[in-house]
């Protein structure tokens, strides 16, 4: 049952008088529960307890901590049907989106239990001491990785289960041994409060410290602000725009101790299309990146937002039909109004520039938050000179570059922002000449797929989800898969220590 409530560890807390609701965007009304909004009481409440709860969970053995993630998961399918209810009521999105990000969401918390079930993860380091080393001896040293402390998480607007109250971020930093504290979106406080019920009774069930994990509703920047602030908070963990990540960004950076803040950004997701490829397969081409705009009315962050190509008369048919199989699919609900009102803003920003042509979209009447799908394209000349048409459009949108040559296009790719995303579309008799392009593209992006679309980010080892920002501060972590644990832990190494003093995994 949802109260509306704030789970301050393992307790519901309501004390503040500021309340707001979430809307269904497919029936443009309100949702009927009131969500009360944390207090600066109740915020420090949380991170107090979660660093009390720190001192005790930082040592809860990796098979207790999987045991753990592994009950959370069995909570959350035990929701069953009133969680798809209430995440279709707040997204718009459909039961079988639903069903699917839930079934991302338990795969991700039993992949990280799978990885802290043993201690491989902490890539741990021995090196035996040799008393006998001329001309100095050496000492026996021993390097582990150990947890930073309380993770602030903030829920993402554009997946309320994978990227949100038990999304990555949390399964990731729970495994590592860190409490969390979420920042629930506004637009989900009703899913997020029910999968965060499921975790409280993970606590219980597995004997977890009350406080290794809080669940803090809020609008606007007031909550987000006091728990990056908090001198207790050591971490934190965001999907969602430029602004907001880069505004945590700030905040962690004025502090009297600075704090990493891992944010997952922008990203326009660049899409390079040899000359060969458009002439062998356009219309499959055309078919395929029609979906991957569209896909959930374009409302991924690996949305292909940037198609580039080479000027010719089949590079002109090629985009014409793009665009035609794009504004054919039918029109989706977006997540919420703000959402679509700043897609219909941002997208005419881009058509107003310079140079930019609407190729198609689709027009006349639509039903309320439906965005309406829309490919256009410009030269590479006008690209090059104007950076307004590098912005991301968060919706269904993709601009087709083309540019007169390929040392065009490879100084286009130099001057694009960092990136999640590059892809290459091309024949084997481009093989050759693609070395400069691929150079270019890991300058610029965190993932390179060959004769695919950017939409769909697996989950494992070998994913990066992150690249240079503003696709992410910090280009050497992912956001996604097993090897995001890292970004919440720091190595310490142990000189000259007694076996018996040692941390677990370091011991003979």
């Amino acid at each position: 049952m949802i109260t509306g409530k704030n789970y301050i560890g393992n307790t519901l807390k309501a004390s503040g008088k500021i309340t707001h609701k979430t809307s269904n965007p497919k029936l443009n009304i309100e949702n009927p529960i009131p969500f009360y909004e944390a207090t600066d009481d109740e915020v420090d409440e949380a991170v107090k307890l979660a660093w009390s709860a720190f001192k005790d969970y930082r040592k809860v053995s990796g098979q207790k901590r999987a045991e753990f993630l592994n009950t959370i998961a069995d909570q959350i399918l035990a929701l069953d049907q009133e969680l798809i209810d209430i995440y279709t009521s707040e997204s718009g999105l459909p039961e079988g989106r639903a069903i699917g990000e839930r079934g991302r969401t338990i795969f991700q918390l039993r992949s990280f239990a799978n990885l802290v079930s043993n201690e491989d993860w902490r890539e741990n380091a021995f090196d035996a001491a040799n008393p006998d080393r001329e001309p100095f001896p050496k000492d026996d040293l021993r390097r582990t990785s150990i947890p930073l402390g309380p993770v602030v998480v903030f829920g993402a607007s554009n997946f309320p289960l994978a990227f949100s109250t038990a999304g990555g971020d949390t399964a990731s930093a729970l495994a590592s041994g860190c409490p969390v504290i979420v920042k629930v979106h506004e637009m989900h406080s009703g899913t997020a409060e029910l999968v965060a019920s499921a975790i409280v009774k993970a606590i219980e069930k597995t004997g977890m410290p009350n406080g290794v994990f809080s669940n803090l509703m809020g609008r606007g920047k007031t909550v987000g602000k006091a728990l990056v602030e908090h001198p207790k908070v050591k971490a934190v963990g965001f999907t969602g725009s430029i602004s907001g990540g880069r505004a945590l960004f700030d905040i962690a950076a004025k502090r009297d101790e600075p704090i990493p803040v891992f944010a997952e950004m922008g990203s326009i997701n660049p899409v390079i299309i040899t000359p060969n490829a458009i002439a062998n397969r356009a219309e499959q081409i055309a078919s395929t990146y029609a979906g991957s705009i569209t896909l959930g009315a374009g409302q991924f962050c690996t949305n292909p937002g940037l198609i580039l190509t080479i000027e010719s008369n089949k590079t002109q048919q090629f985009i014409k039909d793009l665009a035609e199989k794009t504004v054919a699919i039918d029109a989706q609900c977006m997540l919420h109004q703000n959402i679509k009102e700043g897609f219909v803003k941002q997208s005419k920003s881009i058509s107003s520039q310079n140079g930019a042509e609407v190729v198609a979209k689709i027009t006349g009447p639509l039903e309320d938050n439906y965005a309406p799908s829309q490919i256009l394209s410009v030269s590479g000349k006008y690209f090059l000179a104007n950076p307004k048409l590098h912005q991301e459009v968060f919706g269904p949108f993709s601009l087709v570059v083309r540019a007169k040559n390929e040392t065009e296009l490879i100084e286009i790719i130099n001057g694009l922002e960092g990136q999640l995303t590059g892809t290459i579309l091309a024949e084997k008799e481009d093989y050759s000449n693609l070395h400069d392009i691929i150079d270019a593209l890991e300058n610029r992006v965190g993932r390179i797929i060959f004769n695919g679309v950017p939409t769909g980010v697996e989950v494992c080892p070998s994913m990066q989800h992150g690249g240079p920002y503003p696709a992410s501060t910090d280009s050497r972590f992912t956001a996604v898969g097993t090897n995001s644990i890292k970004r919440w832990v720091r190595p310490v190494s142990y000189q000259s220590f007694p076996n018996e003093l040692l941390p677990v995994a370091l011991k003979n």
